[in-house]
């Protein structure tokens, strides 16, 4: 086992050793910038966020970026993180979107250390080395090299970093309205290319809309009383009827421009009784037999369609007593599209029950899908092309969320585009023993090198 933790100062030499001309960043410089990265622990009540920004302010001012195009931004313990690369014309800017923030990891139950990163095995091990910092320190590693370059956008394009992405996305808010105006976001925590187990790449997917995340809490409340006099009603068996009666319901299936276009290349892709129904379900969402097959399947049933299930009970306050109160939570992903309240009042509906009281979590955020924009697709085609000629570059809708759903939510179109290409098997963001392959890092840094330089230009 080899633990490789080296300072700062081999970061800024070996940037510093790189002459001024147009190529992607170094890749040994951009390995350094993401194992620093990893050794900052910056999970949530840590404090350590402000820490990992300001080492990602000294790499980029060691590469000739002023103080004052850099800003950090404290919020709380947390904070934001903008790096200005400015253009030469008063076009709308370029937003590049990733998070500084990690989750929380129990050393006890890794392998190795999780805040001491690890290069083993042609692996970098240790928490947030997938999510967020391996795209992270590509697009930092990137940002250095074009300011050492000499490289002058007509796009502005400014590198936002949130704080905690993973948890309350308070520093997200804070700059998708302070950045409204942009021509576009390019998100390295969505998006990303497949590499199948035999070391083949197999398909590369353009992430252009996320399902709105929103939780809804059902509460039942009762005069309650001793439980040796049962009355006609009970918080519990009223909650209850209405959970089992949610459980049994799916929303209409839908489909948008991303799906269409998405589904009948994944289907070609995964074959077999599923493929079928993809590629029947593109052309037909109509199609009962289609939907049946994909409803029953974890893996695609929320690309069809909203989902809301169960996640959270609590009920009751004695053993002997009849319950004054019974609640539980309803974790929904809504299609982009849809609002947030058009699916509360479907619950109700569903649950049709008055006694249920359906109430919406407020920091409940929806968007819209972005648009399959040409630039941005012929851009990200032929990054991805560079590397593995002839792919399928696959539009895709995110069941989860990311930043760039904020962004969307105030009108900034956002494509999540990383630059990472790994196996299924070797992806373990949020898990233990987190790793990236360290051979996927000249292939990222040459794809931001070639996404930044094609999509500022216009």
């Amino acid at each position: 086992m080899r633990i490789s933790y080296a300072p700062l100062a081999l970061a800024a030499a070996l940037f510093a050793a790189a002459p001024a001309h147009a190529r992607p960043a170094d890749p040994v410089a951009a390995k350094q910038i993401l194992m620093d990265s990893v050794a900052i622990p910056t999970v949530a009540g840590r404090g350590k966020v402000p820490e990992l920004a300001a080492y990602y302010k000294k790499v980029l001012t060691a590469a000739g970026f002023a103080d004052g195009d850099v800003v950090i931004t404290p919020m709380g313990e947390t904070a934001t993180f903008a790096a200005t690369l400015k253009g030469t014309s008063d076009a709308k800017p370029i937003l590049l979107l990733g998070h500084m923030d990690v989750v929380e990891a129990d050393a006890k139950d890794w392998t190795r250390d999780p805040f001491v990163p690890v290069e083993e095995d042609g692996y970098i091990f240790g928490r947030g080395s997938e999510d967020n910092k391996f795209d992270v320190a590509m697009m930092v590693a990137t940002m250095a090299q074009l300011k050492k370059d000499g490289f002058k956008p007509k796009r502005t394009i400014i590198l936002l970093l949130s704080g905690d992405e993973e948890t309350s996305m308070t520093t997200t808010r804070a700059l998708a309205a302070k950045y409204k105006g942009a021509e576009m976001a390019l998100n390295g925590d969505g998006g990303g290319g497949l590499i199948g187990e035999d070391g083949k790449a197999q398909y590369y997917g353009l992430q252009a809309g996320e399902k709105t995340y929103a939780d809804f809490t059902l509460e039942v409340t009762n005069p309650g009383g001793h439980s040796s006099r049962p009355g006609p009603v009970n918080a519990i068996v009223q909650l209850s009827n209405a959970l089992a009666r949610i459980g049994a319901y799916h929303f209409k299936p839908q489909q948008n421009e991303l799906t269409r276009a998405g589904m009948p290349i994944v289907a070609d892709q995964v074959g077999g009784e599923i493929g079928a129904a993809l590629k029947a379900f593109a052309a037909d969402p109509a199609d009962a037999a289609a939907i049946a097959t994909i409803t029953a399947d974890p893996e695609y049933v929320g690309q069809i369609g909203t989902t809301c299930v169960p996640t959270l009970v609590n009920g009751g306050h004695a053993e002997n007593a009849l319950p004054q109160r019974a609640t539980a939570n309803i974790n929904c992903r809504i299609f982009p599209g849809v609002a947030v309240e058009a699916v509360r009042a479907e619950l109700e509906r569903v649950i049709a029950d008055p006694a249920v009281a359906v109430k919406t979590d407020p920091d409940a955020t929806a968007s819209d899908a972005s648009p399959l924009r040409k630039d941005v697709v012929t851009a990200v085609t032929k990054a991805v092309h560079a590397r593995f000629p002839g792919i399928p570059i696959i539009p895709s809708m995110s069941a989860g969320a990311t930043d760039s759903l904020h962004f969307r939510a105030v009108g900034v179109p956002s494509y999540g585009v990383a630059g990472l290409f790994s196996k299924a098997s070797d992806s373990f963001a949020h898990g233990l023993n987190e790793r990236v392959p360290v051979a996927a890092i000249p292939g990222a840094l040459a794809h931001w090198d070639s996404l930044l330089r094609d999509l500022s230009k216009q």
